[in-house]
């Protein structure tokens, strides 16, 4: 049944827009178009800007908005300069909403056909507001450009099901070609019942015969999908789209993804395989600098590996080389992407829940899911990863709040806060994958412990105290979230530049704001105090800016040019970082000219990106948040050891830091004592680069854009003003 029906007229794109956006109000039935003005192209570019630019026009400006009102939007967007088949990487959409889990608003990057697609149909950004009464599904028709509201027919809960049943429904005839212009975004019944919620995006591979996807992660994005009672979201490509997207300069822009992706076909086989396993390739890595979460954080790497590898590591490449071996040719989330590391495992057999039995197919597992559910767990066996990779896709579970907050949950069993009468018979001790798998079926049915631990870590915290009698400040020390948002897959307690990356990211603690991890203990291109506090300035603009263009950060960053350390970069204030990899900045700087027609240079990426870095920060204290006093709280666990068996599996390094940064004789301490030192100092570094920083970045003492900030950047709205007034 048909709710709501609109005809449009499909338009050409014009440098890379199509100048208007779509609104759909679910608890009306209203669809309607927007218009994209000039003032959104020039200061909000697209992808994350226009969302926030939609949500902080269409959200009650008198009131915080709460994620599950009515008003609370869902907004998609790409950019610019995704939906080409020559930038490699140019699939990206990105999401934002009020977070279940932060009450700010978060935003999550994700790949898949969707967002070009919806850019092909004929609209840059789509604005979801309202609950609908039934459970819908959305219908963006870009071949007979229609848009439409339907009534939900009966169908299976489980993504993985809806996923192929819907996408065969809209795909025409049928055939696999149809079905490859076919994307839908649908989330599960976890995402019902928990916090955790997130939304699959996917597309069709024709040499894979089955609709895979990726995630849009992060804060509950899926839990607002769902609390608007939204079964799907389906976007039908128009049978011949506009690859060039309008560019004002096809064949300039083209020529630099020319030379992007024979630099990417020629060095990764050299460098990380992601060709061939994706970001499966990072767990080794982190292993060797002992960076790799293990058992809530407490360690770096695996107890029994050794670097010179006398024992196999259980997650090496030989490892998922062999799971992967199945895969016909290279797959790429988007056309053209030469980076290719949309990879899965054809055949797992599932091991437990409702699916026991059954030969399935798993996307990925990426490195966030194998770290997270994986070593963070204590858990060192490939064939549990993909049984949590299956059963969190099919049930729209976040897998990095669920790796991490499973994580903590292991800690208090094993610290004796929970026990079998709290947990319902769950033994939930670190390399227990079974408990850990039941606890997810908990979720996804809503019964059980499974409520409690799918609230997340921030509320889990406040009900052991209350309910279980547990100390408050061990819970506050190991609970591995920040601002509410449970901690992304890094070890960080010997990276200060991490910590601030985590800590100061405006949404809370996810990497890729500021994924300083590598930078700052592998390539240990910023080794000084003041280096990683301006990095701490740049790096998340840079970044910021692939999300306003529909990009992927991947070719930007994880294959290298081998000529990169003899070609360094120098910011406005001749600081250099060839973190930046110049030549690849200056590829970027070429597609965006030659895509929107608007000169572009490396300088000009981070300038444009600081107005909606600034603009989120804004937004995020208009919600009650945002300010000084939620950067702070990190959880000590991510700046130094919280128990003295942490302390005394590194005490060679403690001590000597105690020597040689403070000049204090370790002897004859306690490792009590020694703790409590260490711990006074690195809680002091933090609060003084949280203070440099702020200071770089043109911020009040209270963690407010300047008035003079806002100027400079030309977003002194009158309503941007009210709002940072009082916090200057």
């Amino acid at each position: 049944m048909i709710l709501s029906e609109l005809s449009y007229e499909q338009k050409p794109l014009e440098n890379g827009y199509n100048n208007r956006t779509l609104y759909l109000n679910l608890s009306r039935n209203e669809i309607k178009i927007k218009p994209v003005s000039q003032l959104m192209k020039d200061k909000f570019i697209g992808g994350k800007g226009f969302d926030l630019w939609l949500m902080w026009n269409s959200l009650p400006k008198d009131r915080i908005v709460k994620w599950n009102d009515p008003e609370n939007e869902i907004c998609i967007a790409s950019g610019p300069l995704s939906g080409t088949n020559f930038i490699p990487g140019s699939g990206k959409s990105i999401v934002t909403t009020v977070s279940p889990l932060t009450g700010a608003i978060i935003d999550s990057n994700v790949g898949s056909y969707f967002g070009p697609f919806l850019k092909y149909s004929g609209f840059d950004a789509i604005e979801i507001q309202g609950k609908a009464k039934d459970e819908v599904v959305m219908v963006v028709d870009g071949e007979n450009h229609q848009v439409r509201i339907e009534k939900a027919e009966s169908a299976s809960q489980y993504a993985h099901e809806l996923t192929q049943e819907l996408t065969t429904k809209y795909a025409g005839n049928g055939t696999p070609v149809e079905k490859n212009r076919v994307s839908v975004v649908s989330s599960g019944l976890g995402a019902k019942h928990t916090n955790w919620g997130m939304l699959n995006f996917s597309w069709y591979p024709i040499h894979r015969k089955w609709a895979s996807y990726k995630q849009a992660g992060r804060g509950g994005i899926g839990t607002v999908f769902k609390d608007k009672n939204i079964q799907a979201l389906v976007c039908l490509s128009p049978e011949k789209p506009q690859h060039d997207v309008g560019a004002a300069d096809k064949d300039f822009a083209r020529n630099s993804g020319g030379e992007h992706n024979k630099e990417i076909i020629t060095y990764d086989p050299k460098q990380n395989q992601m060709r061939q396993i994706g970001t499966g390739h990072l767990p080794v890595i982190m292993n060797e600098y002992d960076l790799l979460p293990t058992e809530n954080f407490r360690y770096g790497r695996h107890k029994t590996y050794l670097v010179e590898n006398e024992k196999e590591f259980p997650y090496s490449w030989d490892v998922w080389k062999k799971i992967m071996t199945e895969e016909k040719g290279l797959s790429s989330c988007w056309r053209g992407c030469t980076i290719s590391c949309s990879h899965f495992s054809p055949n797992h057999t599932v091991l437990t829940g409702p699916f026991k039995g059954q030969i399935v197919s798993v996307d990925g597992p990426e490195y966030e899911t194998i770290a997270g559910c994986g070593s963070n767990w204590g858990v060192w066996d490939p064939k549990w990863i993909l049984e949590v990779n299956f059963y969190c896709d099919t049930y729209g579970l976040d897998t990095i709040s669920v790796g991490t907050g499973i994580a903590f949950v292991m800690e208090c069993y094993e610290a004796g806060i929970l026990n079998k009468d709290i947990t319902g018979g769950l033994e939930l001790t670190f390399g227990n994958a079974e408990a850990a798998l039941q606890l997810i079926h908990q979720m996804a049915r809503g019964t059980g412990f499974g409520l409690i631990v799918g609230k997340g870590i921030r509320q889990m915290k406040t009900y052991f105290v209350e309910n279980y009698g547990a100390d408050p400040q061990f819970l506050q020390d190991i609970g591995m979230e920040h601002k509410g948002l449970e901690v992304s897959e890094y070890m960080t307690k010997e990276s200060i530049a991490q910590q601030g990356g985590y800590g100061f990211a405006l949404k809370g603690p996810q990497h890729d704001e500021a994924w300083l991890i590598f930078e700052d203990m592998v390539r240990k291109s910023i080794p000084t105090f003041e280096d990683k506090a301006n990095a701490l300035c740049w790096f998340p603009f840079f970044r910021t800016w692939f999300g306003l263009n529909g990009l992927c950060k991947l070719p930007w960053n994880d294959v290298q040019p081998p000529d990169n350390k003899d070609n360094p970069i120098k910011d406005e204030k001749g600081e250099l970082y060839r973190a930046r990899i110049p030549k690849h900045v200056q590829f970027y700087a070429d597609y965006a000219t030659g895509i929107t027609g608007i000169p572009t240079t490396p300088q000009d990426i981070v300038k444009k990106s600081e107005i909606v870095y600034n603009f989120q920060r804004i937004f995020n204290i208009r919600q009650g948040h945002g300010l000084r006093k939620d950067d702070e709280n990190f959880p000590y666990r991510g700046m130094g050891p919280v128990t003295k068996l942490e302390y005394e599996s590194r005490q060679e390094r403690y001590d000597t830091q105690l020597k040689e940064m403070l000049g204090i004789d370790p002897k004859n301490k306690s490792t009590e004592e020694k703790m409590q030192i260490l711990r006074k100092y690195r809680e002091e570094q933090y609060a003084k680069l949280q203070a440099v920083v702020y200071q770089k970045r043109g911020w009040s003492k209270q963690g407010c854009p300047t008035i003079e900030k806002v100027k400079l950047l030309g977003i002194d709205f009158k309503d941007v003003l009210k709002i940072i007034q009082p916090h200057q």
